[in-house]
């Protein structure tokens, strides 16, 4: 506003001016306002596209994996007693698997020594601990109590498996070593001895109880044939399967399945189904017109987009495209198309399909001329950095920067028009009341001239 205005004539020139200030700058303004509503329209739905195309690509990847259908599955009927896992070399199987005892480790008992954990050893030597073929010899200081050799066991056979503890017997009132390992199976063995019969070591070998355990192997059988392992994971009995031997029981026998993983394969063909399917959700709404009664229909923001329609011929055409292996098309798995262009799968045909030709599914599927690598190569060059949409992104982010501009300006030359209206108005507010007091002056002298009658009333 400029000032107090309109004492001259007694118009309303604040009025006059807004009025025809706004009438000047309403329509540029709506236009702006509607390129703006329809530009982050687009840059939104744009965006949504690129979300499904992304979601897409994902479950390409995770399907496009020659791992996943290399890899082989063991199933135990029993996995109280039994677990296994296969690798991509074993072969489909069933196996009767009975497991009798299991592989054991060693444990050893010291003689006792009078004292407790502290109680020391005036002259010291060196203990020789025997695993097996293997032995370790162990250092004792003179005057080193017994739990100090039992620390330096620990410290120097950590890595070795053999760890010891302390026994104390309160009313005796003795200590023993108890030596134990983790090495299973049979002639693996702990032995206990001191190199010199006059060190006060000897208290430790003498009087040893019998062996608390002995090694063993595992033993179990195998579709009623014995095998032995030195360990409760066997891996070199089946090729490619990996037994986990958990509980023995003679008589009781646990069913082994190795097989092809259709499971995880079923999971990933279902994902990709149903991003898929949720693309072409995404891109019929953005694209669709449909009709409201008594109203004007609701339009998607890229209906007749050129962009959309070519990333979907794409995406069609290599599910048409016929593939180089056994299976020509995705209808070959009992994978087809349903009338709202939508995937669906035929469980009981594909669980077929995929006990029967499970390699060839893979080789359909995956690999450099596989289905999925075609297709993640047609949607990449929309949805990769610096792809198709995202170059129609930043022009649509332009256009919402330019609108900003536009306004800018507009509000500049809104500016200057209300100045100038201002400057028009108050000149001509300035006029009338000059020719009012001029006026008022002339009717003045006018009327004391001699011989003027005066019309009072």
């Amino acid at each position: 506003m400029a000032g107090i205005t309109g004492l001259g004539s007694g118009m309303k020139i604040d009025e006059i001016v807004t009025a025809l200030v706004n009438a000047e700058k309403a329509p540029k303004a709506a236009q702006l306002a509607r390129l703006e509503k329809a530009t982050t329209a687009k840059i939104s739905s744009l965006g949504s596209l690129k979300s499904s195309l992304s979601d897409f690509q994902t479950a390409l990847k995770d399907l496009n994996d020659a791992k996943l259908f290399n890899t082989r599955t063991a199933t135990s009927s029993d996995t109280a007693r039994l677990t296994a896992k296969a690798g991509e070399n074993a072969l489909a199987g069933k196996y009767s698997i009975e497991v009798l005892s299991l592989a054991k480790s060693s444990k050893i008992a010291s003689g006792s020594v009078a004292g407790t954990s502290t109680a020391a050893f005036a002259n010291g030597g060196k203990l020789t601990i025997g695993q097996g073929s293997d032995s370790y010899s162990i250092d004792v200081a003179d005057g080193a109590s017994l739990k100090d050799v039992r620390d330096a066991i620990n410290t120097q056979l950590k890595d070795k498996g053999v760890t010891a503890n302390i026994v104390t017997d309160p009313v005796a009132k003795t200590s023993q070593l108890v030596l134990s390992s983790s090495k299973t199976g049979a002639g693996n063995d702990l032995t206990l001895a001191v190199d010199d019969p006059s060190s006060d070591l000897q208290a430790l070998v003498t009087g040893m109880p019998a062996a608390l355990s002995t090694s063993a192997n595992a033993k179990f059988k195998i579709d009623g044939l014995e095998v032995q392992s030195a360990t409760n994971e066997v891996s070199d009995v089946i090729e490619g399967v990996t037994f986990n031997l958990l509980s023995a029981e003679e008589g009781k026998t646990a069913t082994l399945t190795v097989g092809d993983n259709t499971s995880a394969v079923k999971t990933n063909l279902q994902k990709f189904v149903d991003s898929y399917n949720k693309l072409i959700s995404t891109t019929t709404s953005l694209t669709s017109v449909v009709a409201v009664e008594g109203s004007e229909p609701v339009t998607g923001n890229l209906v007749g987009d050129a962009t959309v329609r070519s990333l979907l011929s794409g995406i069609r055409s290599e599910l048409v495209t016929p593939g180089s292996s056994d299976f020509r098309a995705l209808s070959d798995l009992g994978i087809t198309t349903d009338k709202s262009g939508k995937l669906v799968i035929d469980n009981t045909k594909l669980d077929k399909v995929l006990a029967e030709n499970y390699d060839q599914v893979g080789e359909f599927l995956t690999g450099d001329t596989g289905l999925l690598n075609r297709l993640n190569e047609t949607v990449s060059g929309y949805s990769k950095s610096g792809g198709i949409l995202e170059q129609r992104i930043s022009a649509q982010q332009k256009t919402l920067k330019d609108v900003d501009e536009q306004r800018e300006a507009l509000d500049l030359r809104i500016a200057k028009v209300q100045d100038r209206l201002y400057a028009q108005y108050n000149a001509m507010d300035a006029l009338i009341g000059q020719l009012s007091s001029t006026s008022d002056s002339l009717a003045s002298a006018l009327s004391s001239l001699p011989g003027v009658v005066r019309n009072e009333r």
